[in-house]
């Protein structure tokens, strides 16, 4: 028997809030330290500057990520919250041009006016306000803005996808050190761009292939500036 909880667990969109945090923090960690890394690297003769500015890096990387994440979240939710406090003074001061609204969303749909009135009705008499914010203001459980959720699955990802270069930096060979990370760099956003799409059900080809540009023109153009600024050290 099909249930409406089988229903959306075939499907991929209620995934989409911590994916899309956990994703872009894990890109922007592999990215961002590599980046980081390799324009040091083409601008030193020791491990050491390269390890220094890699973990203060990760850290500050984590923590901004983290902050930043949850502070962008938090104004969705606070606009939400807003809105929510809107649609009941309004649902309290104008019954009747909320009805209305409902029925003209509800024939906008597809139903005729006779069947939009009568939905909007019954749907109203259950639970007015939750109607309201599901069908007027667009809000949902999946849509929902959830901060701590975010900044978490964003710090966290950021510092497991920073950690990937860091490990590189421990024991590859100075010399090379620029060109193995962007190999293994490449690799770790090959199965990152792999595993989002597996997890999120779309092109894995695309994600790769997305992924694995962006991810070369970041250390193409860090190396650059460690090229052209760089003093060895």
């Amino acid at each position: 028997m099909i249930t409406i909880d089988n229903y959306l667990d075939s499907h991929y969109i209620h995934r989409s809030n911590w994916l899309r945090a956990a994703v872009l923090g894990a890109n922007d960690g592999i990215i961002s330290i590599s980046s980081l890394a390799i324009g040091v690297a083409t601008a030193s003769n020791t491990r050491e500057p390269i390890l220094l500015a890699t973990i203060a890096g990760l850290v500050a990387g984590a923590l901004s990520m983290a902050a930043g994440e949850y502070v962008s979240v938090s104004s969705q939710t606070d606009t939400e919250k807003a809105d929510i406090q809107r649609e009941e003074i309004e649902l309290r001061e104008m019954p009747g041009e909320e009805l209305e609204i409902l029925t003209q969303i509800y024939q906008k749909r597809g139903l005729k006016r006779e069947t939009a009135i009568q939905v909007a009705k019954e749907l109203t008499e259950a639970d007015a306000l939750g109607t309201h914010i599901r069908d007027e203001l667009g809000i949902n459980e999946i849509s929902q803005a959830k901060p701590i959720q975010a900044a978490l699955a964003s710090g966290a990802s950021f510092t497991a996808g920073g950690l990937l270069p860091l490990l590189v930096i421990l024991f590859a060979p100075v010399k090379q050190m620029e060109y193995l990370l962007y190999g293994f760099t490449i690799i770790f956003l090959i199965i990152l761009g792999a595993i989002a799409a597996k997890t999120g059900g779309s092109s894995v080809k695309k994600a790769i292939l997305r992924i694995t540009v962006w991810g070369t023109l970041a250390m193409g153009l860090s190396a650059l500036a460690g090229y052209f600024f760089g003093v060895k050290v």
